[in-house]
């Protein structure tokens, strides 16, 4: 494995006895020149599990490996300046993720003049290179990002998080800001850098036929908790999980015949609290499945078919 996260569990203090367990217990692995999708509802840890991976959060438990060299529980700034290299992350917002003061070539070379040193002219090429590799302009290095679009600025932080030249990529749900049209433009970028570059990638999104698409495997997170990871056409296609039954039927088909002919999950019951979780299974006062088993010990994630895994007693 390239990188991988073992029993990696973030708690947020709450006061002196509450936290909330925003990522709790999540072993997940990525291979080289793999894309691992992990999928889930707002609240459900995505984010917050790529930014503990990566080192943006301070681990509450648990490890994560990088190439068999466990990384730190807490970052201090040579570690974030050597692991810049290898591991780079693409963020949520285009809008916020980008100093507003700072032109475009010092946004994207930024990162290369702190790693390596040197004076902004001496990276220009390199700046103009990748600013051509995803799509833009080299006359666009004196702008501004207010200048730009939604899709241009997604596309300068890919340029920034690539020009590094890292193994491995965190995509915090970066086409979830911008148009349609937009959008697919942005992930055949990725997946075109994928297949040329040789790049791991942390896929984090909601759209679930979007993440079939770029992924190799999918992993669903529900309260911070992975219930089903497997080969993407199989997560999507023959999902086993209740909880992931209902996301792939909230996905809408594009074929309106299949949309109207498909059986939608219907879905009783409140989402429980991340704060203080009690034992049992988490999706249990939303499952229909659900019996006394459920409510009292928590199920643990385990093989149901060929490399694919789900967290459920009635499996």
């Amino acid at each position: 494995m390239l990188i991988e996260a073992r029993k990696l569990r973030k708690y947020f203090r709450l006061g002196k006895d509450k936290q909330v367990h925003a990522v709790d217990d999540v072993t997940l692995g990525i291979a080289d020149n793999e894309v691992v999708g992990l999928v889930g509802e707002s609240g459900s840890g995505k984010t917050t599990f790529g930014k503990t991976l990566i080192g943006l959060y301070d681990k509450t438990g648990g490890q994560v490996v990088f190439r068999d060299r466990e990384l730190p529980q807490r970052y201090q700034a040579e570690d974030y300046k050597r692991q810049a290299s290898e591991i780079q992350m693409i963020f949520q917002d285009p809008y916020s993720s980008l100093n507003p003061r700072m032109t475009i070539q010092e946004i994207i070379a930024e990162g290369l003049l702190i790693r390596d040193g040197g004076s902004l002219d001496s990276v220009r090429d390199k700046v103009v290179y990748w600013l051509e590799r995803v799509g833009l302009h080299g006359d666009h290095l004196s702008r501004y990002p207010h200048e730009f679009s939604g899709g241009q600025r997604q596309r300068v932080g890919i340029a920034r998080a690539l020009i590094v030249e890292p193994k491995l990529l965190v995509c915090d749900e970066p086409i979830s800001a911008l148009d349609v049209s937009v959008q697919a433009q942005v992930v055949k970028l990725l997946a075109e850098l994928k297949q040329s570059l040789g790049l791991a990638m942390l896929f984090i999104a909601h759209d679930l036929s979007m993440v079939r698409y770029v992924s190799d495997r999918m992993a669903v997170m529900y309260l911070g908790s992975l219930v089903e990871v497997g080969p993407a056409e199989s997560v999507y296609f023959a999902p086993r999980h209740p909880y992931t039954k209902m996301l792939v039927s909230s996905n809408p088909e594009p074929d309106p015949q299949h949309e109207r002919a498909r059986k939608d999950v219907i879905l009783s019951g409140e989402i429980p609290s991340p704060v203080n979780l009690q034992p049992g299974c988490r999706f249990a006062g939303r499952c229909p499945l659900a019996e006394p088993r459920c409510r009292q010990e928590t199920p643990l994630l385990r093989t149901v078919a060929a490399n694919h895994l789900a967290a459920c007693h009635l499996l």
